[in-house]
C-alpha cells in the first residue's frame, strides 16, 4: 500500500506528519512504554504555536515544541 508523505505548512512553519508520529513514539518509549501497547494515536499540530499535542490510547496526553 502506498504511504504518502504528508506535510503541513502555515506561515512558513512546516512539518512532516511522519516526523511528528516518530517523535511521539520516542516519547512513549522513553516513558517506559512499549510501542506495541500504542493502540490509538491522535495528533494535533498547531503551526501558529509551533506545538504538537497528542493523545495516546484515549487517555495519555502530551505535547512538544516543533522546530
Amino acid at each position: 500500500m502506498l504511504k504518502p508523505d504528508v506535510y503541513v505548512e502555515i506561515n512558513g512553519v512546516q512539518t512532516d506528519i511522519q516526523v511528528l508520529t516518530e517523535t511521539i513514539k520516542d516519547i512513549w518509549k522513553n516513558e517506559g512504554n512499549l510501542v506495541k501497547d500504542l493502540k490509538r494515536l491522535e495528533v494535533y499540530f498547531k503551526p501558529d504555536e509551533k506545538m504538537c499535542y497528542y493523545v495516546i490510547n484515549s487517555e495519555h496526553k502530551g505535547q512538544f515544541e516543533v522546530n
